[in-house]
């Protein structure tokens, strides 16, 4: 097994298939494989979402409980934590370390409704406050 940067932070970042499964188990909760492969979007076998999940508790991304007759998986990091980290990853390989450009990028890359503005104005106008 390799080594981990923190307690529960695993050392790669997930993939995309990593992420959709991540995505199932966030908004579901720990669930099985069956579950997941059940709500795949994708045109996916049952033994290779197996195979993925059984990758991903190696690399430290999920948790499997054997009490019960099916494994239970679980996510080992929080939704927020794993964004994080991949808008982090991002904004180092893309946007040359700038978040402004990452925002930039994001804003002018599809239609943002009046209500996304607004949101975001107020996300803005509380991290304004908090680095005061």
């Amino acid at each position: 097994m390799k080594r981990r940067e923190k307690a529960n932070e695993p050392v790669q970042l997930p993939t995309e298939a990593e992420l959709e499964i991540l995505n199932i188990l966030w908004a579901d909760g720990p669930s099985t494989v069956r579950d997941v492969h059940t709500r795949s979007s994708k045109d996916t076998g049952y033994t290779t979402v197996l195979k993925q999940m059984q990758v991903m508790a190696e690399k430290g991304l999920l948790k499997r409980s054997e009490r019960f007759r099916s494994h239970v998986y679980e996510p080992c990091v929080a939704k927020e934590q794993t964004q994080q980290r991949l808008a982090r990853n991002l904004v180092q390989r893309a946007f040359d370390g700038s978040a402004a450009n990452l925002v930039l990028g994001a804003l002018s890359s599809q239609r943002v409704s009046v209500e996304e503005l607004a949101e975001i104005r107020k996300i803005l106008g509380e991290f304004e406050k908090r680095s005061q």
